[in-house]
C-alpha cells in the first residue's frame, strides 16, 4: 500500500520529469536528437508551402537530419519566436520575413551565418539580413513590386504602359468604365498596404523617418487623387494583395501594383493576356526605388551538433540550385546577382522585378528596429487619407508622432 506521503513523493517525481522533457523539448516541439531539427514559417498556401517541405527534407537528407516543419499564420510567428527567443526555445530553422531580422537578432538568439559567404549577392539583399555589421539571414530569392497591365484592354484604348505618375494617373482615369477600376493596389491598415506605398514614397524623394515630409505627402495625394477621380476603388483599405490579384484577374481592375508571386495563379488563366513593367516614376529622371520583399533564413542557438546540422541545412537551401528551383517554382528573383540576370534574359515576365532589385531598398535600411512601428503608422495614415476622414498633410503628421511616441 502506497502511503500519502509516498504518493506526494511519487507525483513530485512525476511532475518534475515532465517539466525536465518540456524543457528538453521548448515549446516549439524540438528534440535534443542532432538528428531531428525543427523549423518554422508562414506558407500557408501554393506553391510556397508544396516547394518548401520537398526542399526542407532533400537539403534534410544532404545534411544526415530529418527536419520537422511548422507553420504559423504570419501575423502570428514573430510574437511566437520573440517569446521563444526569451524563453531560448526557438526553432533549429526560421525562415522569416526580412524587415523582421534585426528585431529578432537583437534578441541574441540567432546564430551569425558567417561561414556561408554572400559573394555574388546583391548589397541590398546581403543588407537585409544584417544587424549591427554581422548577418544572421540569407534570402535564397526576393520579391518586389511591379505594375501589372493588361494587354488587351491597353491595346482597345490606345495605350502604352505608364511610365510616370502623370502617364498612371491619366491611364487609370481612361481605362476606368462601368464596374472596371483603371488600378488596383492594396491599402490594408498592415504591412501588406505600406510595403504597396513604399514604391511610390522613396521614388518621390521620401523618407521612411520623416513621414510628414512634402515628399511623402505627394506621393500620398497621388494615391488620394485617383481614389477620388474613381479610378481606383474605395475598397482597397480592405483589400490584400491576394484580393488585388483576384479583382485584375476578374477584370474588375485594368492595372494592378503587386509581386512576382501571384505569376502561377495569372498563367493558369488563359485568358488572361497581361505586360508587367517597373513601378512608374515621379519623373523619367527618377530612378525606381521599390522596397526588397522575401524572406530570410536564420539559425538559432542550441547545441554545437545541432547548429552545424541547421547551417548545413541553409548551406544547401541557398546553394544554387535549392535557391534556383525555389525560386522558379514560386515565383522570386534569385539572390545571386548572375543567376538573375539569366532570369531577366529568358523569362520577360520577371525582367521588370529584376531590374528594380538592383535599387531596392533593404525595408529597415532607414529604421533599423524601429520599422515595424513606422510601417504600422505609415499603413494606418494611408488608411484614414483613402478612407477620406483627414487629408494626407493632416495623416501623415499624426503617423509622424506614432511613429516617434
Amino acid at each position: 500500500m502506497v502511503t500519502t506521503h509516498r504518493r506526494a513523493a511519487l507525483a513530485l517525481a512525476t511532475a518534475l520529469s515532465a517539466v525536465l522533457t518540456l524543457a528538453a523539448c521548448g515549446d516549439n516541439g524540438s528534440t535534443s536528437s542532432d538528428t531531428a531539427l525543427t523549423e518554422i514559417d508562414y506558407y500557408n498556401a501554393a506553391p510556397q508551402n508544396t516547394v518548401l517541405p520537398k526542399l526542407l527534407q532533400e537539403c534534410g537528407a544532404q545534411a544526415g537530419v530529418t527536419i520537422q516543419r511548422q507553420e504559423v499564420p504570419q501575423a502570428q510567428l514573430m510574437s511566437k519566436l520573440l517569446l521563444q527567443a526569451s524563453a531560448r526555445s526557438m526553432p533549429d530553422l526560421a525562415l522569416v520575413d526580412n524587415p523582421n531580422l534585426q528585431q529578432l537578432a537583437a534578441t541574441g538568439a540567432l546564430v551569425p551565418l558567417t561561414d556561408l559567404g554572400t559573394s555574388g549577392l546583391y548589397p541590398s539583399i546581403v543588407a537585409a539580413g544584417q544587424y549591427q555589421g554581422q548577418t544572421y539571414g540569407i534570402a535564397p530569392g526576393v520579391n518586389g513590386l511591379a505594375l501589372y497591365y493588361n494587354t488587351d484592354l491597353f491595346t482597345e484604348a490606345g495605350l502604352t504602359p505608364p511610365k510616370n505618375w502623370d502617364e498612371l494617373t491619366a491611364a487609370a482615369k481612361k481605362l476606368t468604365q462601368g464596374s472596371r477600376y483603371g488600378l488596383a493596389f492594396s491599402a490594408a491598415a498592415t504591412e501588406e498596404g505600406a510595403w504597396q506605398f513604399e514604391p511610390f514614397l522613396w521614388t518621390g524623394g521620401g523618407d521612411l523617418s520623416k513621414l510628414d515630409s512634402p515628399q511623402v505627402t505627394a506621393a500620398l495625394t497621388l494615391w488620394q487623387g485617383m481614389v477620388q477621380a474613381g479610378s481606383v476603388s474605395k475598397s482597397v483599405v480592405t483589400w490584400t494583395q491576394s484580393d488585388v490579384n483576384d479583382q485584375f484577374m476578374a477584370g474588375n481592375a485594368a492595372m494592378m501594383v503587386n509581386g512576382p508571386w501571384q505569376l502561377p495563379t495569372l498563367n493558369a488563366n488563359k485568358n488572361l493576356h497581361f505586360g508587367i513593367v517597373p513601378i512608374p516614376l515621379p519623373t523619367a529622371a527618377d530612378k525606381p526605388v521599390t522596397p526588397l520583399g522575401g524572406e530570410v533564413w536564420t539559425v538559432s542557438h542550441s547545441t554545437p551538433a545541432r547548429e552545424a546540422k541547421a547551417l548545413a541545412v541553409v548551406k544547401c537551401l541557398l546553394g544554387k540550385d535549392k535557391s534556383a528551383e525555389w525560386s522558379k517554382q514560386v515565383g522570386y528573383v534569385p539572390s545571386d546577382q548572375a543567376a538573375a540576370a539569366q532570369l531577366a534574359a529568358t523569362d520577360p515576365q520577371m525582367a521588370a522585378f529584376v531590374q528594380e532589385i538592383a535599387t531596392a531598398r533593404s525595408r529597415t535600411a532607414e529604421l533599423g528596429t524601429n520599422y515595424p512601428k513606422v510601417s504600422q503608422a505609415l499603413a494606418e495614415a494611408i488608411q484614414a487619407v483613402l478612407a477620406g476622414t483627414t487629408s494626407p498633410q493632416a495623416a501623415l503628421t499624426q503617423a509622424q508622432h506614432a511613429a516617434q511616441g
